[in-house]
């Protein structure tokens, strides 16, 4: 085997269709592109959603929902979360260390939650605390500083 040789499989290549090349190829006048209409233009390009001037789905159907331009969006922690960091030995919880500890991402603000028990005096700074969450905090000795 040469690699001159070499040839593609039969039938696995074809040479594309030229259309408009005049009335000799089969393909001339109107280019299969039928008669006048916005397809047989040059520069037509279809919309999304278009139903060939019937009403588009997306106009049919009634809008609905509510967003909130002032919502604040919040990575929840738990008390049992602040409670697995002070077993390990961390006294003061600020975002830096709920973010190296895989809690929440690097940027987000960080609610406190009052999920499960605190037993550990911690010093826990947040952006925001739920009442329980801030009242286990204060029982167990701690302090709840907000941002």
């Amino acid at each position: 085997m040469k690699l001159n040789t070499l040839k593609p499989a039969e039938g696995s290549t074809h040479s594309e269709r030229r259309i408009g090349r005049g009335p000799g190829s089969g393909l001339g006048g109107t280019s299969t592109r039928g008669h006048k209409g916005a397809k047989a233009r040059s520069g037509y390009k279809k919309k999304i959603g278009f139903e060939g001037g019937q009403m588009p789905l997306q106009r049919r159907l009634p809008k609905f929902g509510f967003k909130n331009i002032n919502h604040v969006e919040y990575q929840a922690v738990n008390l049992c979360t602040l409670q697995t960091m002070a077993e390990k030995g961390i006294t003061t919880i600020g975002a830096a260390e709920i973010v190296a500890a895989g809690f929440a991402k690097a940027g987000q603000l960080i609610k406190i939650l009052g999920n499960g028990t605190l037993s550990a005096k911690v010093e826990v700074t947040a952006n925001a605390f739920s009442k329980s969450a801030e009242a286990a905090i204060v029982a167990a000795g701690g302090t709840a500083t907000k941002l």
